[in-house]
């Protein structure tokens, strides 16, 4: 265990007794990163690359001077570990602890601050000392919804990831409440792992992962099987899944800017079916994908003459519409209305958009818009039945929630009434009266009667 005292003698003994209490734990053995556990941490697993944890910690210099610490802030410090986004030495450090433990990191100068040092603050070439506490840790979540959960085990070559389109090579292994029930090697087209019974949750994490990664995904059902489950898996609705995934090889598709018009265009009639396909299939989601691989590669391009743009703007406006369609499928409402819009730029009585967008609002309880929505649809085609039908329900919607407005009101107009009369009556010792409004009893302070006297008099 290491102490104050520890530090509080010359540099190059502080760093002889730290040397000699503790540990290495660079990979390279090079005494880069010196470990003295101070407490120990809990049993069970340590933090792996790209976990978010969170300690608490204090820097100080061989002579014991402290440049910093966590807890004069009264604030702990978290970052993705492993990932480059703190000092080498804590990268490194942090994943070798367990939740709870503290312990003392001797630094050297090329795992800390290196020949530069910290301005004011650090030497240059100054070892430093960092004593730390890991709090909590857990896996990165690569969904806003925290849907999908990485942990990293293995961490993956270079600096490039898959992209929809690529070709993967990866190693699968599939278990749900501890049963292992997926176990292979596959190859398949990113976007499209639906096609060989792969889950939204990995094939989405590809595009994150480099070659030879191995990780831990943790699916929620949204990015699993959902509320189908997978009966061939013996898997029930709504299920919580995990697999292992190493990415053994892939080759990356062209992206937007490696190709021309005509090559993009030779190709988007492809995509358009798959994602027609994964529709009419009830797997929004992987649809979603296939559409918005069209609109990212078209909607900045502009055709040699007539005819080619019409045909470029066809093909956009069908995916925005299908976009919208997908969305409204999968209750992601504010995409709808996103997506329509888009259309309507380019044609304004576009009748599909209009309508769309208006069901968009109706379900977020935007009556007017929506109701304006279908009336301009009615102006485009004045025989859509379907348009006249959601009016009628906006309408409706509309006079229902003035009511319940008119009832949210009187009822908090009654208690103000209520509370002033009580005041009143304690005030002036006179007692409230009960009067009959619109059919409903309701109590009023004293100083309203005509005549009365008080703050409230009517006269």
């Amino acid at each position: 265990m290491t102490t104050d005292q520890d530090l509080s003698m010359d540099g190059q003994s502080a760093r002889a007794v730290l040397a000699a209490k503790g540990i290495d734990v660079t990979p390279n053995k090079d005494q880069g990163v010196i470990k003295v556990v101070k407490r120990q941490g809990l049993d069970g697993d340590r933090p792996m690359i790209g976990d978010r944890v969170t300690v608490h910690y204090t820097g100080k210099l061989l002579t014991g001077k402290k440049f910093d610490c966590s807890r004069d802030r009264k604030e702990p410090f978290s970052f993705n570990v492993g990932k480059g986004q703190v000092l080498k030495a804590w990268d490194i450090g942090v994943l070798s602890m367990q939740r709870g433990e503290v312990c003392t990191f001797l630094c050297k100068p090329e795992y800390a601050y290196g020949a530069a040092g910290n301005p004011n603050k650090i030497p240059p070439c100054s070892p430093v000392v960092f004593e730390m506490e890991l709090l909590k840790f857990e896996g990165e979540a690569l969904t806003d919804d925290g849907g999908i959960v990485r942990r990293i085990k293995v961490k993956g070559d270079g600096y490039t990831n898959p992209n929809d389109g690529a070709s993967v090579d990866v190693h699968l292994q599939g278990s749900c409440g501890g049963r292992l029930f997926d176990c292979r090697d596959v190859s398949f087209v990113v976007g499209e792992g639906e096609d060989k019974g792969i889950p939204l949750g990995v094939d989405r994490a590809l595009d994150k992962m480099q070659k030879g990664e191995c990780c831990v995904l943790y699916l929620k059902p949204k990015y699993g099987f959902g509320s189908e489950g997978k009966p061939e898996y013996n898997i029930g609705p709504d299920k919580d899944v995990v697999y292992e995934v190493t990415l053994k090889d892939f080759q990356r598709a062209k992206e937007s800017w490696e190709m021309d018009l005509s090559e993009k265009l030779d190709l988007v009639g492809d995509v358009k079916n798959k994602g027609n396909q994964y529709f009419k299939a009830g797997r929004y989601y992987q649809a979603v994908i296939q559409y918005q691989r069209i609109t990212s590669w078209l909607e900045m391009e502009c055709g040699s003459g007539i005819e080619q743009q019409k045909r470029i703007q066809d093909y956009i406006v069908t995916a925005h519409l299908n976009l919208a369609l997908c969305f409204l499928r999968i209750k992601e409402f504010s995409q709808v209305i996103d997506n329509c819009n888009k259309v309507i730029e380019l044609d304004k009585s576009n009748e599909k958009a209009l309508y769309r967008r208006g069901e968009a609002r109706l379900l977020r309880n935007e009556f007017s818009l929506a109701m304006a929505d279908f009336q301009q649809v009615l102006q485009v085609n004045s025989s859509n039945r379907a348009a006249r039908a959601q009016i009628s329900i906006c309408q409706s919607k509309i006079k229902e929630h003035h009511e319940q407005d008119k009832k949210t009101y009187a009822n908090m107009f009654q208690k103000f009434a209520e509370r002033d009369a009580k005041d009143e009556e304690e005030e002036s010792g006179l007692p409230a009266i009960t009067v009959t409004f619109e059919g409903e009893k309701r109590k009023l302070p004293f100083a309203f009667q005509v005549g009365g006297r008080g703050r409230n008099e009517v006269k």
